[in-house]
């Protein structure tokens, strides 16, 4: 099983959690994850456009 459907899996769980005992989650604003998802893809392209 591949580390990304782990991950993605292991977090639908806790944010279940999160739902059925009405926890606010401690994750950041949408947009700044949008904001680190950008750095992902620049630093991406750098290392393909450069290496």
């Amino acid at each position: 099983m591949s580390i990304w459907a782990i991950s993605l899996g292991a977090g639908v769980l806790i944010g279940l959690v999160y739902a059925v005992l009405n926890v606010r989650s401690p994750a950041p604003p949408a947009i700044a994850l949008v904001g680190l998802l950008g750095m992902l893809i620049g630093e991406q392209l750098t290392r393909h456009l450069i290496l």
